[in-house]
């Protein structure tokens, strides 16, 4: 089974390197060192900024690419209207572990991103930037980046701005969670949807784009909208960071420009020329099939018309020696175990969805195919958040994408290969330190001599466990993850059979 991608990827540079400029001569660019590569910045207004951030069609990065020129107007009319002063967050949370981009701007580059970010709090005139990370290295490497420039979280300097950590989960990239967080609270979706630009960190207006923007928008205060046009395509101009991994020789964080085919990002990292199919946005985003890869440009424009997604900018092109479906349930199945557990279409709509296509993989039949379509329905578009719609899109776009591997486990024996567990997927113990070796992983195990089909686990763990077709529970191919632990020791503790167990493995 595959390993967590490495914190820090190797870095690659198809053309001139723009925000991965330097990092061939340095692990990390201190002020000094930044300033050498990039030059300084220059002020801009609120209207220049704007002005700006249009001309280059700039869109955030973190999966949505809602255009930042909208954000900012936003968050710039709500401040003016109700007086308030307004707030820029930087998100720097990669909750999808096919996704190290902006962990390597945040722990290599930092001060391109906090250019960005104190730019446009300079031009709205914002009194605070707030960085939210779940990784140490980006921690540390932003906190040194702050002292370095005199910034802190005390009082006297015209911009507070401070670190927030959350934990390293596939949750702690939603927005609402880390301005949740920021404020103090828990570090999950708040139930409701709402808008940052209206009401964000301590109730103020708030900017909230991912570390690529704001990296992106230093580059292009620097450059001009012509020199930052010079790369990438009319409509799309710039460049794009892209985390590949999967069936290549090792993970890489790639900057390309807008536009350039996937097929040659794919060969640049040592990619199998004709890989089974290509994940694309990471494991909120879509499959295509190899065919269409292979044609696709990367581009918001360019993958949307081909039915893929520049979502977070993952790439996982998928070998032929492994069963497609079978990596699909694997990551379905940490779907579910990662959702916030607060909304019907998570805690189990989602565990409904990654159990059916474990039966189809299984030889379930069109039944369970059926079963499957019904699921991604009913999650879709009724979540607190977009995490429902990802993993309802990552596992529809697997049916349409592997079609004749869908027809052998539906309508034969299977297609005959292992699953190799290419797709990334983090050790569901961590670590306790930097260095350490990973906990002993937990799964859940039945004894199948005392189970008499209560269903008790199913009701208070249905994020690993459901009542299959028999009326007995069908487990999780999956380890337990540490949020999810005292709900699985509840579950064994409370089983009136005593047939429910937590196994411990290496």
């Amino acid at each position: 089974m595959s390993a967590a991608l490495p914190e820090q990827p190797a870095v690659l540079s198809l053309g001139r390197p723009r925000l991965l400029a330097g990092l061939d001569r340095a692990a990390r660019l201190d002020r000094s060192a930044h300033l050498s590569v990039h030059g300084s910045l220059p002020r801009h207004t609120e209207a220049q900024l704007t002005a700006l951030a249009e001309e280059v069609a700039l869109r955030g990065r973190g999966g949505a690419g809602f255009p930042f020129t909208q954000k900012l107007q936003a968050v710039a009319r709500m401040a003016r209207r109700r007086g308030a002063c307004p707030a820029v967050v930087v998100n720097g949370c990669e909750g999808d572990p096919s996704c190290r981009k902006d962990a390597v701007l945040l722990a290599r580059a930092p001060h391109l991103v906090l250019d960005g970010a104190l730019l446009a709090a300079a031009a709205l005139g914002a009194g605070s930037v707030v960085v939210g990370v779940t990784r140490a290295a980006a921690e540390a490497s932003v906190r040194e980046a702050l002292a370095e420039r005199g910034l802190s979280d005390r009082r006297g300097p015209s911009v507070r701005a401070r670190v927030v950590r959350l934990p390293e989960r596939l949750v702690s990239g939603e927005s609402s969670a880390l301005l949740r967080a920021a404020d103090g609270g828990p570090p999950l979706p708040p139930g409701r949807h709402g808008r940052a630009a209206h009401e964000g960190l301590g109730g103020a207006p708030t900017l909230l784009s991912n570390a690529e923007t704001y990296a992106q928008l230093a580059l292009a205060a620097r450059l001009g909208a012509e020199g930052y046009a010079a790369a990438g395509t009319a409509g799309e101009p710039g460049t794009v960071l892209l985390t590949v991994s999967g069936a290549v020789p090792e993970p890489q964080v790639v900057e390309a420009p807008s536009g350039v085919p996937l097929a040659s990002v794919l060969a640049a990292c040592g990619a199998a020329p004709a890989p089974q199919a290509v994940l694309t946005g990471g494991y909120h985003g879509a499959w295509l099939d190899a065919a269409t890869a292979a044609a696709a440009p990367v581009s918001h424009r360019g993958l949307a018309a081909r039915g893929g997604a520049l979502g977070a900018g993952a790439v996982l092109p998928l070998p032929a020696d492994t069963c497609p479906l079978g990596e699909t349930v694997r990551v379905a199945h940490w779907l579910a175990a990662e959702s916030a557990g607060q909304c019907g279409p998570c805690r189990l709509g989602l565990p409904t969805l990654a159990g059916a296509l474990a039966d189809v993989a299984a030889g379930g039949g069109r039944g369970a195919l059926e079963t499957v379509r019904e699921a991604a329905g009913a999650v879709r578009g009724r979540g607190a958040c977009g995490h429902p719609d990802g993993a309802a899109r990552f596992v529809l776009t697997a049916l349409s994408a592997f079609t004749d591997d869908l027809a052998a486990h539906v309508l034969g024996g299977g297609c005959g290969r292992p699953t190799a567990g290419v797709l990334p997927l983090p050790p569901p113990g961590g670590t306790d330190a930097p260095g350490d070796a990973p906990r002993r992983v937990e799964r859940l195990a039945v004894d199948w001599t005392l189970c008499k089909g209560h269903g008790l686990c199913a009701d208070l763990l249905p994020q690993l466990v459901r009542t299959g077709p028999d009326g007995y529970p069908a487990l999780a191919d999956a380890g337990v993850p540490d949020h999810l632990r005292g709900r699985a020791q509840r579950a064994v503790r409370r089983c009136p059979a005593l047939a429910l167990r937590l196994d411990k493995e290496r």
